[in-house]
């Protein structure tokens, strides 16, 4: 076989092949060709010749084999990595490791340095042309995941950063950066020429300084750790750390093309300047007009999205073109998109399942096809012991400067190194990183694995650690008695209020109002509105008073229906307003937080059968006060002005099975009964012959209901009432006997407390564990009536 190809072409390219030709590599057939040159003299040249198949099979009928294509090949591929991270998983859950230590492993064992060195799997799966894929699919994975970490990051977190995080960001990037770079200098006659280089050192040295604000916000996420005081801290330091290191990073990328020449940074740093101004002042007007002509609760239009989407290869074309970091472009393009509702909220949604169980799948592939652990032993600790020194000293410096910066603000002890352990994590991002040092020849492919071999190894032993340090529920943990029944008489009464949605206001407002707030107890009520993290990275918590809610989390019309029913009900109500944007997982952790700071005696929060179940729950074990669940049905929104009632007469009932709870409910139910429209009834369940009580809870039950009925004796509008059952069936029978379906409002204590025998036999019908047995039962659609209902949990003291 024999081509003919011009020979000064490869006259002056011939140095080059040569240092790329290794003829140990080649397993195809192959022929020389032998060209001459101007002076005579004969070069040859191999010609190596590939075997050319179809991408798929025609099928098994057709008499071909399915698992000789390369479609199949990266099928089997994309499977074996899919397996074989979610086995991973599965075993490293348990020990608290993050999803990225599975998926980088999965790499890793595909990769050559485990299945990579057998050779029927090197001919059979993984192919030339699937490799080739592969990467190109993996880059892809990058470029995508660059892209939507820069359309969900806000820069406005910047302008809620402290001096505590300032100081401590600044001291923790300079002084591991300076270091490891003066380290690194010290040792550079021992590297090679690639690594010895000022912009390799100088690159690898901002990276050791520098933490990703991504790596950590996804571990964070994952551990549920966004919105507790840890992880508030850690977010706000990196992102301080991220804008430091992509000037740095960039900085090194310009020095790196000055070394071809002074008209090549030059050029590097014009084509900066001008992408980011045509990103700045041609995209963002553009992104932030659609975000506005976005209807609420409607999508953005899908050739906007398919745009976006195309215009992230663009750009990554772009940077690639001018010689920056193929994610550079997708990372600038995602900043110069609105976070958040409405856009990119739908950018994730539409992206999310593809970028995690296709696209990023084989990024981890062409990581771990670069990483060969053996190569590190072949190479001897000489050639890798500068790098491995720099990793070293720059995680070690990077840890103690941070935790001391933070002992000098006064952070305690364990908080302090919870913090200085998440600003070590690394992941994905820095993945990237390594695949970019990797292609400009800063390190090879040794150094690329000990690169991979100190992330997996820090990252998995931080994240243990972390869980061990800190408990995010722990500042709950009060000892002091914040409910109904203890609460002071001439204080001030203090409730957070939770809204999710618009309708959830009206019935909430009424239930307000008959509780009664007066002028010598009136009620401070701190309103909060807590709206899913979507489309963003970084969780907000708003005081409207001293910040300004940015234009996606508007909830003025919620707000101007408080401020009137303030007016009405000055000086014995008044409202504050917070906006809590968090992950649902963590929602309950701003609720509690607002209610330990606020003192508040009482969390009220809307129930929607469908959502929020997990939040509700989370709130519950967690308050530091009480807690009561409003089951509106609709009756308490008869009222068409507000603060007002407009019915003559209210019948409330309450149903008295013990316990705590049941305690905080009678004691909650008083208050409303001094409203002149409201009558109420109340049920004793006991026990035949008092069976299965805890004498403690007997003699507190026995001296609140004392009390109401000592306080209540005169007032024609109570009816007490005792009833004595032997099992659950009976309870429900009784329930069931007193319901006429004219009461307006059941109010009832969740469970602790409750005499066991009172249910038994009823542990099977219970959908809805949030609500408690009973309180599951009379909210059910099955349950008689239209009665709406209130399930009260006292606080559960801690510490």
């Amino acid at each position: 076989m024999t081509r003919g190809y011009p020979a000064h072409r490869f006259v002056q390219a011939y140095n080059g092949w040569q240092k790329l030709f290794d003829p140990s590599t080649i397993v195809q057939k192959q022929q020389t060709i032998e060209l001459t040159t101007k002076d005579n003299s004969t070069i040859s040249f191999p010609i190596v010749c590939h075997s050319l198949f179809h991408s798929h099979s025609i099928g098994i009928f057709y008499t071909d084999n399915p698992v000789s294509h390369s479609f199949t090949f990266i099928l089997l591929n994309l499977a074996f990595i899919s397996i074989i991270t979610r086995s991973i998983r599965f075993l490293l859950k348990p020990l608290r490791q993050p999803l990225f230590i599975s998926q980088l492993i999965g790499g890793i064992i595909i990769g050559p340095s485990l299945l990579g060195r057998s050779t029927w799997y090197e001919s059979h799966i993984k192919t030339e042309t699937t490799t080739f894929i592969i990467n190109n699919l993996g880059i892809m994975g990058f470029v995508y995941f660059i892209f939507l970490y820069g359309v969900k990051i806000d820069l406005g977190i910047l302008k809620r950063t402290t001096k505590v995080h300032i100081s401590t960001a600044i001291v923790g990037i300079v002084i591991p950066t300076a270091t490891v770079l003066a380290v690194a200098l010290a040792m550079r006659k021992n590297m090679d020429e690639n690594l010895a280089k000022l912009s390799s050192l100088g690159s690898i040295a901002s990276y050791l300084g520098t933490s990703s604000f991504l790596t950590i916000y996804h571990i964070l996420e994952e551990f549920n750790l966004l919105n507790s005081d840890a992880g508030r801290i850690s977010l706000s330091i990196a992102i301080i750390g991220d804008l430091f290191g992509l000037f740095i990073f960039l900085a090194f990328d310009a020095a790196h093309m000055g070394e071809f020449g002074i008209m090549s940074a030059v050029g590097f740093m014009f084509s900066l300047v001008l992408i980011v101004t045509f990103l700045l002042f041609c995209v963002r007007p553009a992104m932030i007009r659609i975000n506005k002509n976005t209807a609420e609760g409607h999508p953005v239009k899908e050739y906007f999205v398919v745009v976006m989407l195309l215009g992230a290869f663009v750009m990554g074309l772009v940077t690639d073109a001018v010689g920056m970091a193929v994610a550079t472009g997708p990372f600038f393009l995602g900043l110069a998109i609105p976070d958040g509702p409405y856009v990119g909220a739908t950018l994730e949604k539409k992206t999310s399942a593809i970028l995690g169980d296709f696209f990023l799948p084989f990024s981890f592939i062409m990581v771990g096809s670069y990483t060969d652990f053996y190569s590190m032993t072949a190479s001897g600790w000489s050639a890798l012991s500068p790098l491995t020194t720099m990793i070293i000293v720059g995680y070690l410096l990077k840890f103690f400067t941070t935790w001391i910066s933070l002992h000098l603000f006064r952070m305690p002890l364990r908080d302090g190194l919870t913090v200085s352990l998440i600003m070590n994590l690394r992941g994905l991002t820095e993945l990237i990183l390594f695949v970019y040092y990797m292609e400009q020849s800063f390190v090879k492919v040794p150094g690329f694995s000990l690169l991979i071999f100190m992330t997996l190894s820090l990252t998995a032993i931080s994240c243990p650690l972390i869980s061990i340090l800190y408990d995010p529920t722990k500042p709950y943990m009060v000892n002091q008695r914040r409910n109904i029944q203890h609460h002071p008489p001439d204080k001030e009464f203090r409730i957070v209020l939770c809204i999710f949605e618009q309708d959830d206001i009206h019935g909430l407002t009424h239930l307000l109002d008959i509780s009664n707030p007066t002028e010598n107890i009136p009620f401070s009520v701190s309103v909060v509105r807590l709206s899913e993290l979507v489309g963003r990275v970084n969780p907000l918590f708003i005081d409207h008073e001293k910040q300004q809610v940015p234009p996606n989390y508007q909830w003025s019309s919620t707000i101007h229906v408080l401020e009137r029913h303030q007016e009405l009900k000055e000086p014995y109500m008044k409202f504050h307003f917070f906006t809590a944007v968090t992950p649902k997982k963590t929602m309950f952790r701003d609720v509690c937080e607002l209610a330990l700071e606020q003192e508040a005696s009482l969390i009220i929060l809307p129930f929607n059968r469908n959502v929020h179940n997990h939040m509700q729950s989370q709130v519950l074990n967690n308050a530091p006060c009480s807690v009561a669940i409003f089951v509106d049905k609709g009756l308490l929104k008869t009222s068409n002005t507000l603060g007002s009632f407009q019915r003559s007469k209210y019948r409330f009932a309450v149903l008295f099975l013990g316990g705590g709870d049941s305690r905080e409910a009678l004691v909650y139910a008083d208050k409303m009964l001094a409203r002149p429209q409201v009558s109420l009834t109340v049920i004793r369940f006991l026990t035949h012959n008092f069976v299965g009580y805890n004498e403690i809870e007997k003699k507190l039950d026995d001296g609140i209901v004392t009390w109401f009925w000592v306080k209540n004796e005169a007032n024609q509008k109570v009816v007490y009432r005792e009833v004595v059952v032997r099992n659950g069936e009976e309870t429900i029978a009784a329930i069931q006997a007193m319901n006429d379906g004219a009461f307006d409002l059941l109010i009832v204590g969740r469970k602790h407390g409750i005499n066991p025998i009172l249910l038994t036999g009823l542990s099977d019908w219970i959908e809805t564990e949030e609500l408690g047995l009973i309180g599951d039962y009379v909210s059910s659609a099955d349950f008689f009536g239209s009665a709406s209902v209130l399930v009260v949990q006292q606080q559960i003291l801690r510490g």
